[in-house]
């Protein structure tokens, strides 16, 4: 009976494997919906690939910004392969310590991007940030969700992804132009 119990009890801690309940989320679409802070309509850059890498090319909507304007803009992310569809805004943001949005504009846009929240620390997240724009331009804006950075190296707090190592969720770049 000794044996029995020994095999019971080393099985019953090979369960215990922390690892195993922590899987990776699917996102299959990124909407960054950005709202002028003086009043008007909503601007949508969106992103969509139901068929995951591979096969169909993602549907990607990119917009153009007014010149010289702020905007309060929020993230959302969706796994639509499940259904219904699950919101994995609210993993992100239920594990905000571990996530991050940075956001990295080419040097001919004209325009910033802050941070408008922060995790239970006081470092920031990302699924709500302020875009500033200037004069007329175009150029790129990419977006980065990074799982696990590191929020206290240097420049990270700041929206500088070189040193917040982590893994990338989602990487999505959009043509944008200001007008």
């Amino acid at each position: 009976m000794l044996p029995i119990i020994l095999v019971f009890t080393f099985s019953s801690c090979e369960k215990e494997d922390p690892h195993l309940h922590n899987e990776e989320e699917v996102i299959t679409t990124l909407t960054y919906t950005l709202t002028p802070q003086g009043g008007g309509a909503a601007v949508v850059l969106s992103f969509q690939d139901l068929d995951g890498d591979g096969g169909n090319a993602p549907v990607i909507t990119a917009g153009n910004l007014a010149a010289n304007t702020s905007y309060s803009a929020t993230l959302q992310l969706l796994n639509e392969v499940a259904s219904p569809a699950e919101d994995i805004t609210v993993e992100v943001l239920a594990e905000a310590a571990d996530h991050q949005f940075f956001y990295a504009s080419t040097s001919a846009l004209n325009a910033s991007v802050s941070y408008s929240d922060e995790d239970g620390d006081g470092n920031p997240v990302g699924v709500a940030s302020t875009v500033t724009t200037g004069d007329a331009s175009s150029g790129n804006l990419t977006i980065t969700l990074r799982h696990e950075p590191d929020k206290f190296a240097a420049g990270v707090a700041d929206g500088v992804i070189t040193n917040a190592g982590g893994e990338t969720d989602i990487e999505v770049t959009f043509s944008v132009t200001i007008q």
